[in-house]
């Protein structure tokens, strides 16, 4: 009987650390290999697609254990392709939200996604491991060739301290005058970057103080008053139809 890995076209895809080259071989971890082994059911000689964000994706065969798997690259099936740079920043939201944030921020082609403490941020801590980890899960379904960068969180007056000057900052601001994001980034080249924030704005000193640096460009998503998590997508989606296509 053939296993369900083999019935699926070997189109599973894994996130790795280890160097990829033809011929490299190495243990997995043990909940890639229980989920392969268990969940897939998968067998020697079965095929799984691995890619770590620098070397491309590649073929690699399964040796099967009992209790673990060893892979080895048989063939490069794509090269590694870049992704536009365009970093997300978001105040962090509940548990589900954030999850879900991650997850499709992923899928739109985030770049970076890097928690920010507000002051009318809910939230006080940030599971930095759920959250590389829900990027790592939607990058593997998603047939991207790379993992967004999930740093620690950082307030934003720390943030905007430590801006490059190059990148420019799309300050989704919803309590003030601003261009619509697609005019603002519409046919524009160059690192950017997206701040959306908490459930309950910013507040005045806030948006003062973003709207006084020189590579923040204050926009709007639209007359509505979006959730939290809802206008990081739509942001990111609006980006993306304008400012360039995504890898």
């Amino acid at each position: 009987m053939a296993s369900a890995l083999t019935e699926a076209g070997g189109r599973t895809r894994l996130f790795v650390e280890e160097d990829l080259a033809e011929g490299a071989a190495f243990a997995l971890g043990p909940e890639q290999s229980h989920y392969l082994l268990h969940v897939l059911r998968a067998k020697s000689g079965d095929r799984v697609l691995l890619f770590n964000g620098r070397d491309g994706e590649w073929q690699a065969e399964i040796a099967a254990a009992r209790r673990a798997l060893t892979v080895a690259c048989r063939v490069q099936t794509r090269r590694q392709a870049g992704v536009p740079d365009i970093w997300l920043l978001f105040a962090p939201v509940k548990k589900t939200p954030a999850d879900y944030l991650a997850q499709k921020a992923t899928e739109l082609g985030a770049a970076r996604l890097q928690p920010v403490f507000t002051r009318r941020t809910i939230v006080t801590r940030v599971n930095r491991e759920r959250l590389s980890a829900n990027a790592a899960e939607a990058a593997e379904q998603s047939d991207r060739l790379s993992v967004p960068q999930t740093p620690q969180p950082v307030t934003l007056e720390k943030a905007l301290a430590a801006w490059p000057a190059e990148r420019r900052l799309y300050f989704c601001d919803e309590g003030g005058e601003a261009q619509p994001l697609a005019e603002a980034a519409r046919g524009t080249s160059g690192p950017a970057a997206i701040l959306t924030g908490p459930e309950g704005g910013f507040d005045p000193a806030e948006r003062a103080m973003l709207r006084a640096c020189p590579f923040v460009v204050p926009v709007t998503l639209g007359p509505r008053i979006l959730r939290a998590d809802t206008a990081a997508l739509a942001a990111l989606a609006i980006w993306q139809s304008v400012a360039g296509d995504f890898t």
